[in-house]
């Protein structure tokens, strides 16, 4: 399978702030208008653990990607963050939450710009 195309990392500041944020047991996603072909990017942060932990939450997210980031919306710019909680959990799980979150069964909150007072 081909490797998603990334989300450029001037282009995840805007994904963060203007995006919808999803969120579920283990991850946050980050989803916000693109242009045209759907990009992803992974973060952890050090919240997540050391390298190693890091790196092996990175790999569960990807895994997940391929599963279940057919639900994303077409054309659109992704990020998805591990939680502190992605420790220990299977990539079935990673899938299973990521899933839930971009069909808008796990929580949901509309971009920093659109907060009110």
């Amino acid at each position: 399978m081909p490797r998603p195309a990334s989300v450029p990392r001037a282009q995840v500041r805007r994904v963060l702030e203007e995006g919808t944020r999803l969120w579920g047991e283990r991850i946050t996603v980050y989803v916000a208008r693109g242009t045209g072909v759907t990009r992803v990017t992974f973060v952890c942060g050090r919240s997540v653990g050391g390298a190693v932990a890091r790196n092996r939450a990175r790999r569960l997210l990807r895994e997940a990607w391929r599963e279940a980031g057919g639900a994303a919306p077409p054309g659109a710019d992704v990020v998805v963050v591990a939680r502190p909680s992605i420790r220990g959990a299977k990539s079935g799980e990673v899938a299973r939450d990521l899933a839930r979150a971009l069909s808008g069964q796990g929580g949901r909150r509309q971009g920093w710009g659109d907060r009110g007072p």
